[in-house]
């Protein structure tokens, strides 16, 4: 179930797609001929790829120029394709969409009812991997609600999703945010931001840094939350001169004012603060730094293009957004020249970056450990990858020599080979941590921790849990320990239980321990059905599958749901979280065939099929027909009934789904024997005549005149 990954250069098999591919690399390598030029510099002449046995990090006092190596590939390195001018390729493994479906939503098809049966036993416990994908459908939050944002959902416990509010662009925009080590065990503490910026082919649905690297596993013990902001194709997180290709950007305003408030105040998120971007992200965390004197107090370069307005580089980027989306780079800044684009030149605004600390690196375009040979020495198949990394590392080192002229120092670093490529901002984001941590005022050490007795015993039992990056703390009713890829908890009442992924991130939007769900009373387990997985906790549960994502289900809803069967009644699983009924005293829950109605006076009873449509039509709980009285019951013919306060909808394969009020009509039709008589089902609502009402049946009709009622036989 993990998410496939990303390929923006290559076809699936790792060769150029189109065969184009050739033509359009050499003339991004003509524009960036022309750059050595205009900077007063030589090209330089890249080494062959030795890598070595470790990495070298080091921070220094001035600009330094110096060609150091990335290491070798590990198995625990993802391998994704190069950000290059290349279309998106398909991926290899399907990945389930959102569902949002609301409470009410109702599937096209006869329903049944399902038998009486007695809650199920939860299976014993088994150790297995994480059942959660971060593409797929996630858990809503009705715990967290942040001034600033229209919508929170939880991927885990320590990864959120937030839809913030922008004025500036007119429609909230996705942020997701990693949070610090210790989010959970110092509940009263504020983090460090680190921003991290994506490249020009931004995804609308996930940021690259969590699809294409190992993002959320190295930040989970480093007491930093990570913001990633989510799409912004082409976007330079610049504030756009025009609305172009059904965009208006205006992402500067929004990273560097609408965002930090709902951060600090709602993720207890410091105004310290470091950005990180690659390729296009790269360009824009250093203008963000220079435009913005004092919000970032780290800025890092991975392959950005460093010196935009040298001559051709305008034509480049002009190219390359083009291909990414069809954007216009007039648009964004103007045509080259105006004013605009100087106002966004790393290399003309250096002087601004003073008392930052910075980090830049670029490859030289060579084939490195992470790309394909061509058969010709030193080019990789990757030959988008190969002309945008000479642009970058041709602009850097501009740029690296503007800041030795101003004496700004900088860490600056130079590899011998390598594309333009995630395997190789991976590699820098691993690189540039000790210096963010100290200009953040982190340590950048892992944590010094340890597990023991019964939360020990179940971590050894679940090694993918991947160690510990907290202490055991204290929660309500028990205690609780952190782990890269999930958490233990443990209570004397409970036992020892692991939390993970998405139903993790579903317990923390439902209040965690503190929450109405209290102590997990299981590990994680799969359904019978081999589709889902499960928690118990002391009052309820949380469900999951890749369609439906994590819904906690509990109290009486949870107990009718059992009674009809779990996941394999006529319901199948949640697809949202218990509500409150708008405006009355009421709960509803949506699930996959219909929804649960909870109300004091008239109990917990099930809704679905076309029944449910219909009772959608007419309002809901908040109609004439108010809240259901009964689950569905059988009735001849195949048919099925819902009672409700006011009324009744039945449904049959040959008549529909139709209400009956309650009053005259429904009495005339109860003395018929209803749809056992003469009469048979309702063919129709009731509907007004000249002087009455009147229903129409399989057989008749009744109507009420004066006080009346008269029933018609066909």
């Amino acid at each position: 179930m993990r998410t496939a990954l990303r390929n923006p250069g290559t076809r699936p098999g790792g060769k150029a797609s189109a065969p184009g591919a050739r033509g359009r690399v050499l003339r991004l390598l003509a524009a960036a001929l022309v750059l050595p030029t205009a900077a007063g510099l030589t090209t330089a002449t890249a080494t062959a790829f030795a890598a070595p046995e470790a990495s070298e990090t080091t921070t220094t006092t001035t600009t330094t120029t110096t060609t150091t190596t990335a290491p070798k590939a590990t198995t625990t390195a993802k391998v994704p394709a190069a950000e290059t001018l290349e279309p998106v390729a398909s991926t290899t493994e399907a990945v389930a969409t959102t569902t949002e479906a609301p409470a009410r939503t109702t599937v096209e098809q006869t329903t049944t009812v399902a038998p009486t049966t007695t809650p199920e036993a939860a299976p014993a416990a088994a150790p297995r991997a994480p059942q959660a994908a971060p593409s797929v459908a996630r858990a809503a939050a009705p715990v967290l609600s942040i001034p600033g944002v229209s919508k929170v959902e939880w991927i885990t416990d320590r990864r959120v999703a937030l839809w913030v509010d922008s004025a500036a662009m007119g429609a909230p925009f996705q942020v997701q945010v990693l949070l610090a080590r210790d989010w959970n065990s110092r509940p009263d503490a504020s983090f460090p931001a680190l921003y991290m910026l994506d490249g020009l082919r931004a995804r609308d649905d996930e940021s690259g840094w969590t699809i294409e690297t190992d993002a959320a596993n190295f930040y989970a013990d480093k007491n930093v939350n990570v913001i990633l902001p989510v799409g912004g194709e082409s976007s330079f997180y610049a504030d756009w001169l025009a609305p172009d290709n059904g965009k208006f950007y205006k992402l500067e305003t929004f990273l560097m004012k609408e965002l930090p408030p709902v951060l600090e105040n709602g993720l207890r998120t410091t105004d310290t603060r470091g950005i990180i971007g690659l390729s296009m992200g790269g360009t824009s965390a250093m203008f963000l730094t220079e435009r913005n004197p004092g919000f970032f107090k780290f800025a890092g370069s991975f392959s950005g293009y460093l010196s935009t307005t040298s001559l051709g580089m305008p034509q480049a980027l002009q190219y390359a957004m083009t291909d990414a989306g069809g954007y216009n780079v007039s648009k964004m800044w103007g045509p080259p020249g105006a004013p605009a684009w100087a106002a966004h030149d790393p290399y003309t605004n250096a002087e601004k970056l003073r008392g930052v600390s910075l980090y830049v690196s670029s490859g030289s375009g060579m084939t490195g450990p992470y790309d394909q040979p061509s058969g010709i020495p030193g080019v990789s198949t990757n030959y988008a990858g190969m002309g945008l990394e000479i642009l970058s590392r041709l602009s850097s080192q501009s740029f690296a020599t503007k800041l030795n002229k101003l004496g700004i120092p900088a860490q600056i670093n130079y590899r011998p080979s390598g594309t333009h490529s995630w395997p190789y901002w991976q590699f820098e984001m691993h690189q540039a941590w000790p210096q963010v941590a100290n200009a953040l005022g982190l340590d950048a050490s892992a944590p010094n921790c340890g597990t023991s007795g019964d939360i020990g015993a179940v971590a050894n039992a679940n090694p993918w849990l991947s160690g510990c990056v907290t202490g055991e703390y204290d929660v309500a009713g028990g205690k609780a320990q952190d782990f890269r890829n999930g958490r233990i908890f443990w209570s004397g009442a409970t036992g020892a239980h692991v939390l993970t992924g998405m139903i993790g991130g579903s317990y923390q939007a439902n209040g965690g321990p503190a929450g109405p769900l209290g102590l997990p009373s299981t590990d994680e387990n799969g359904t019978p059905d081999g589709r889902g997985r499960f928690n118990h906790f002391q009052h309820g549960s949380i469900y999951w599958t890749p369609q439906t994502g994590a819904h906690a289900v509990r109290g009486a809803i949870r107990d009718e749901w059992s009674r009809q069967g779990w996941e394999r009644g006529p319901l199948g699983y949640p697809i949202l979280d218990e509500v409150k009924a708008p405006g009355k005293d009421g709960a509803i829950q949506g699930f996959e065939i219909g929804a649960m109605y909870h109300s004091p006076p008239n109990g917990t009873h099930a809704v679905q099929g076309l029944i449910m449509k219909k009772y959608g039509e007419l309002g809901w709980e908040g109609g004439w027909l108010g809240f259901p009285r009964t689950s569905e019951v059988p009735v001849k013919d195949g048919g099925r009934f819902n009672e409700f306060e006011n009324g009744n909808i039945y449904w049959s394969p040959l008549s529909g789904a139709w209400s009956v009020r309650n009053g005259q009509i429904f009495d005339a039709w109860k003395s018929q024997n209803y749809e056992n008589g003469r009469l048979g089902f309702p063919v129709g609502d009731q509907r007004d005549i000249a002087g009455g009402i009147q229903q129409d049946f399989q057989g008749g009709n009744i109507t009420v005149r004066n006080g009346n009622a008269e029933i018609h036989n066909r």
